[in-house]
């Protein structure tokens, strides 16, 4: 059973309310004229924009009572005009991700940027069908130019791969020219190698880096991450010091004491200090962090890793990549609302730092090869077809694949799941009207597997017919082009576009989201943001907790749950490195918990309870394709807290279900 307000936001999108292509809205004409403002007017109108985006003055302390989608997004566009000019990211969505209208599903656990877009994707499944209904009748195929692709895992040397390269297909070569275009990286200074993902990038780093000589290790990061403690591992086993940033109560930004006293030293040394992981902002809170700290640690002789896997579509155009020009960069591309696994990793390494590495024969490499059609499971495989201007023998390689490593399936992994289910009928409608011949390229999504040995060539023209050749050399008269539509369109997009919408979204959510209070004398908010609230320059993701009309905190799990049941994806996390300062030692008292007992109080001396204490959030994210009715539904769901019995009821109707009882 839903809010009345969740009801009506899932039947009136189609009414025409948000300026979507999909809901028959006119495009923005454009303004001329526009007034050039500094910085600051920007951010005090912006500030005064927020204040009135919903309803000034106003609280809501009943779920009923919360305007429509139409009343909202009516206020929410007469406080941010600009959002109706970023209409073209609706026509994308619309036209290649529209399995996220059809199902329903809110997925707001997603900050990344794909390489290929859901149509793509559809559009290869539907190839893949007809080039093997073709193969299996001893008849030339159709669409015999659309060779596929997996990826392998490797073991190897990273020095010697950086140094000397290796072998690598043209697939391979393709996909790393187009992604360093994207990211403005000139292959003259930075080498690539891809990763199973964002974790093993970081273990490589780790397992590479002479901590023996400089000996530190010095991380800002707000919250736990798994790819970062991996890192903290292997360097701790390597002899490394590790210190961490501390972050101030209660805005959460980088405590800058502290923090300028780990990164500055007192005599200048012609050694390096150790390695300084940047990540330009929290993917949790939203928190951003001033560039200048990567331009202090340089010169106080660190190595600069930037973990740009946060960061939003065009973001890397925003920080000036060529003069910082880190050590290490570390990314990663998914599928938007993919299948699990759904990406890869990439880690660049400055050419001139790479000599400074350790030799290490380490796993997490990994390389991308051509695999046979009837060898095809899209299940466990990055596959998709690529356009070759001449490919005049039709033949195609192949590497050997194992089974897919599962791993922990979130909200969002449920949503496309579903959508898939709901969308097979129109993907069907979708395909028939296409022309068979289509030349229109398309790429699925990555997944671990083993290690490609030898290269096979495969003739599509006949039935499946291996013959092993021990290279695989792309002729010189010929390239391979591949069409990574996701990064296409987000290259059409532009920086300010992609930018603007996201700030608008983010911060009508605060807004709306401190707005609910609890019907009593206190006013109890039903929730408590962490981090920074209304904000210009906030990034895209925000970490809150929820509270019932006693005060007391609902387990973030079980919001997460009970979202998921409306279908809204969240996420949840763990803020840590905590900073009170005196005035808040009270405060400090009754909001941090121990990670593993769950116990509130007060911290002990010893480094390894101070590690286990922080605050359990729920977590929301906002990727490119976002719109304003995904932040009015989660919103309205939110705001079914402020019944005092919302949650007992949500557990009874669970349970009446036949269903298992939720357990937090």
């Amino acid at each position: 059973m839903q809010s009345p307000c969740l009801k009506e936001a899932s039947q009136v999108c189609l009414n025409g309310c948000c300026p979507s292509p999909l809901l028959g809205s006119p495009e923005p004409q454009k303004k001329m004229g526009k007034s050039r403002n500094t910085a600051a007017t920007c951010r005090r109108n912006f500030a005064a924009a927020a204040a009135s985006s919903i309803f000034p003055n106003t609280q809501f302390t009943n779920p009923e009572s919360l305007p429509s989608l139409q009343e909202s997004f009516a206020e929410f566009s007469k406080a941010y005009p600009q959002y109706i000019e970023t209409h073209q990211v609706d026509q994308i969505r619309e036209q290649e991700y529209y399995h996220l209208s059809l199902s329903h599903h809110t997925c707001l656990d997603y900050i990344g940027i794909g390489l290929f877009s859901y149509s793509q994707l559809q559009k290869h499944d539907s190839r893949k069908q007809i080039v093997s209904s073709s193969s299996s009748q001893h008849s030339p195929p159709q669409i015999s130019y659309f060779p596929f692709f997996s990826v392998s895992y490797k073991t190897g040397n990273m020095k010697t791969q950086l140094l000397h390269g290796g072998q690598e297909s043209e697939i391979e070569s393709a996909i790393r020219n187009r992604i360093m275009n994207f990211l403005n990286i000139s292959e003259d200074d930075y080498s690539m190698v891809f990763t199973a993902n964002r974790t093993s990038a970081f273990k490589l780093v780790a397992e590479s880096y002479p901590f023996h000589s400089s000996k530190k290790l010095l991380t800002v990061y707000d919250h736990e991450s798994e790819a970062v403690e991996t890192m903290i591992n292997s360097s701790q086993k390597k002899g490394a010091k590790v210190m961490s940033a501390e972050f101030s109560w209660p805005r959460l930004g980088i405590h800058s004491a502290k923090l300028r006293k780990m990164v500055t030293r007192k005599r200048k040394k012609k050694t390096k200090r150790g390695l300084f992981i940047f990540p330009i902002h929290s993917r949790v809170t939203g928190a951003r962090y001033p560039y200048l700290w990567m331009s202090i640690a340089q010169e106080n002789g660190w190595h600069i890793l930037i973990d740009a896997c946060a960061l939003g579509p065009k973001d890397m155009d925003s920080f000036g990549f060529s003069l910082i020009r880190p050590d290490f960069l570390i990314c990663s591309f998914y599928k938007i609302f993919g299948e699990n696994p759904s990406g890869f990793g990439c880690l660049f390494v400055k050419k001139s730092t790479v000599p400074v590495l350790e030799d290490s024969t380490t796993a997490g490499m990994m390389s991308k090869c051509a695999l046979e059609e009837d060898e095809l499971d899209t299940s466990n495989s990055f596959s998709g077809p690529m356009s070759i201007p001449k490919m005049c023998s039709g033949k195609l390689e192949q590497g050997e694949t194992s089974e897919s490593q599962t791993a922990v399936r979130t909200g969002k992994q449920k949503a496309s799941e579903t959508s898939k289910t709901e969308t097979e009928g129109m993907d069907a409608e979708r395909e028939v009207s296409e022309p068979a011949a289509s030349k229109s390229p398309t790429i699925g999504t990555p997944e671990r597997q083993k290690e490609t040995e030898t290269s096979e060539i495969i003739d599509l023209g006949t039935p499946a017919k291996v013959t092993k050749k021990e290279t695989a050399k792309p002729s010189k008269n010929q390239t391979t082009e591949v069409e990574c539509r996701g990064l296409d369109q987000v290259d059409l997009l532009g920086l300010s576009q992609i930018s603007n919408r996201a700030r608008c979204l983010i911060n009508w959510l605060v807004n709306a989201l401190m707005k609910l209070k609890h019907p009593n004398t206190e006013e109890i908010p039903v929730i408590r943001i962490y981090g920074p609230k209304v904000k210009f320059d906030r990034g895209p993701a925000l970490a809150f907790n929820v509270f019932d009309w006693k005060g007391e905190r609902i387990e973030a799990p079980l919001v997460q749950k009970l979202a998921d049941r409306s279908n809204i994806s969240l996420s949840y996390g763990f803020l840590h490195h905590i900073s009170f300062s005196n005035k808040y030692e009270e405060e400090k008292a009754k909001v941090l918990e121990n990670r593993i007992y769950g116990v509130k109080g007060t911290l002990t001396n010893k480094s390894k309870d101070k590690a286990s204490m922080g605050i359990p959030v729920v977590t929301v994210a906002l990727g490119f394709l976002a719109n304003f009715e995904d932040a009015y539904m989660l919103w309205a769901f939110i705001a079914q807290f402020l019944d005092a019995d919302f949650v007992e009821k949500a557990k009874w109707r669970y349970t009446a279900l036949n269903q298992k009882t939720i357990e937090v």
